[in-house]
Formats: structure tokens, C-alpha cells, sequence
């Protein structure tokens, strides 16, 4: 099981619009078509990933939300996408309210863990598609993963919000987490015509190496 474990992978950056929905699918695309079974789970409320898989509202009444309420067992929720070896456990906004549903809940941090784990064996690769913020749901996907991938805006507070997540990172490998690690950050909407795009890109390269990919 460790070893699924560390393809359980989440996509995470407080900020919004920086490319983490877009790198989940895609990413998540590129690893079925190279046949490996794989899920996404859509824990961001507004639900672009399970949009962006067809998934219709009218189909969501068992998705994330009522899985971490108790009200649905996670297999039921899991919905077969268009791309053969890709499934998807969409979200709809009642997800919003996840957080006020657990704030009273003993060991909170680790509701989607232990959910996870009556799939992983089932999937290559397991990848959850993050909100922008850095809140209860998030924490719980940073609980239940082994890596983190950062999609990271090339514009001008790019590095004064990673330095907020890596901190956070630090927190959660401190106090819940002890295995989660850093798999890369990944530069997003760059633009060789733009010299803030070119600096910043430096600049993340310069202090963090080959945690940068290519």
C-alpha cells in the first residue's frame, strides 16, 4: 500500500487563476492515456474539474460533500469520465459548508485520508484538485497525500504566496503529515515576452533547483 500511496498527489496554491484545475486535468489525461487507472477528486466547491468532465449538476447529488458527511460511501460517488482508465468524485458549491460540517468533528485533518483509503488500491494514481485557500479542505488533502504539486503564476506576488504555502507545508509535515513532501512547482501562464514572467521564473529556479520542473 505505500507504495500507491505515494502517487496519491494533490495540486494545491491559495491563490485562484494560477492553472490547478487545468494542470489536474491534464495531468490526470496524460497519465490515463499512458494506461494508468487513475481518479481525480474535485475538492474545490466551484467544481470547474468536474464541469470540465461533463459531469451535470442534476448528477452530483453524490459527490465530495456527502462523502465527508457520512451521507454517501465513496465508490458510489465515483463517476467514469469520456477518457477510458479516468475517473472523477465531482463536487458541487454545498462543499462550501464542508468546513462549518467538521469544525466540532474529532481529528478533522484526516476525514478525506481515511475516505481514501477504501480506494486507493484500486487507482495508479490519485489526484485532488485543491481550493484556493489554504482552509480546513485543503488541510484535509494535504493530510492525505504523500506529494504536492504547486502550480505557480509567473506574475509580480507569485513568490510571497508560495512563501504562505510552504510555510503552511512545514506546518502540516510538523504536525499531521510527516511524509508529505514537495514532488514541484510548476510555472504556469508564462510568457517569454514578459519580462515579470522571465524574472519570476528566475527567481523560483534560482531558490528552489530542480524542485522546479521543466
Amino acid at each position: 500500500m505505500n507504495k500507491v500511496l505515494n502517487k496519491i498527489i494533490a495540486v494545491a496554491n491559495q491563490k485562484g487563476g494560477v492553472g490547478k484545475t487545468t494542470t489536474v486535468v491534464n495531468l490526470a489525461t496524460a497519465m490515463a492515456a499512458c494506461d494508468r487507472k487513475t481518479l481525480i477528486i474535485d475538492a474545490d466547491p466551484q467544481g470547474n474539474a468536474s464541469t470540465g468532465f461533463g459531469i451535470k449538476y442534476s448528477e452530483r447529488d453524490k459527490d465530495l460533500y456527502s462523502i465527508m458527511c457520512g451521507k454517501t460511501n465513496i465508490l458510489d460517488a465515483i463517476k467514469n469520465t469520456m477518457i477510458p482508465n479516468l475517473s472523477i468524485i465531482p463536487t458541487s458549491p454545498d462543499l462550501s459548508a464542508i468546513e462549518q460540517e467538521l469544525v466540532n468533528l474529532k481529528d478533522r485533518e484526516y476525514v478525506l485520508k481515511n475516505l481514501i483509503e477504501d480506494v486507493v488500491d484500486i487507482y495508479d494514481y490519485i489526484l485532488i484538485d485543491c481550493p484556493p485557500s489554504l482552509g480546513l479542505l485543503t488541510l484535509n488533502a494535504l493530510c492525505a497525500v504523500k506529494r504536492l504539486i504547486i502550480p505557480l503564476q509567473t506574475e509580480f506576488y507569485a513568490l510571497e504566496g508560495l512563501t504562505q504555502l510552504l510555510k503552511t507545508l512545514d506546518l502540516v509535515q510538523n504536525n499531521f503529515n510527516k511524509d508529505i513532501k514537495l514532488q514541484g512547482i510548476l510555472l504556469t501562464m508564462y510568457d517569454s515576452r514578459n519580462k515579470i514572467s522571465e524574472m519570476v521564473s528566475n527567481d523560483v529556479k534560482e531558490h528552489f533547483r530542480d524542485k522546479v520542473f521543466k
